[in-house]
């Protein structure tokens, strides 16, 4: 296989892409990141992994790119990453003592090969206080992760529960990226 590029920024899809022990670069893509209000968060993910590995394949054109898009839904709404402290509040508030669903679409893409999937993980959260809340806004933890959290960090305590891949959440859901890369590979 030729050599994978990675195409995020995000620090912690480049972490969990080292677990696989296959070297890579990475290069963040610049995209458009509306989801178009027709699409399920299935589609909208797939959608969106697709764009960020065909915006670096159109660079890196011997490569094989793997692009990713993360998005919480909560009672059928999208929930992308903050504007600012008040809507991180906000999104929190509506996570609080709820379920929701995280949602990470990947594309494996060549010139002469795609591969698009998507998983799903259900989080649960314990009730959250105010003073949770603000103090973890506070912390500017919130504002570069959909949902406005990191599972991987101090949100960690606000979890009750999770059904489903835990990597998924981070980010990047690397047991299943590792079964497709082989099948990549191979066909």
């Amino acid at each position: 296989m030729n050599k994978l590029l990675l195409a995020s920024a995000s620090p912690r899809r480049h972490e969990l892409l080292t677990l696989l022990g296959i070297p890579f670069e990475t290069y963040s893509a610049d995209i458009d990141e509306s989801i178009p209000s027709h699409m399920t968060p299935e589609e909208a993910v797939q959608e969106l992994a697709f764009q960020k590995a065909n915006a670096a394949l159109q660079k890196f054109n011997e490569k094989v790119v793997i692009g990713c898009d993360t998005i919480v839904v909560y009672n059928e709404q999208i929930l992308g990453k903050p504007k600012d402290k008040n809507d991180a509040r906000e999104m929190l508030t509506q996570l609080s003592n709820h379920t929701h669903e995280v949602y990470t679409g990947v594309c494996i893409l060549s010139k002469t090969k795609k591969i698009l999937f998507s998983e799903k993980t259900d989080v649960t959260f314990w009730e959250l206080t105010q003073q949770e809340i603000l103090a973890y806004v506070d912390s500017k933890e919130p504002f570069d992760k959909a949902g406005s959290y990191g599972i991987q960090g101090k949100a960690a305590l606000f979890v009750k529960g999770i059904q489903g891949d835990y990597y998924n959440v981070v980010g990047l859901p690397v047991s299943r990226l590792a079964r497709e890369l082989a099948q990549f590979a191979s066909s």
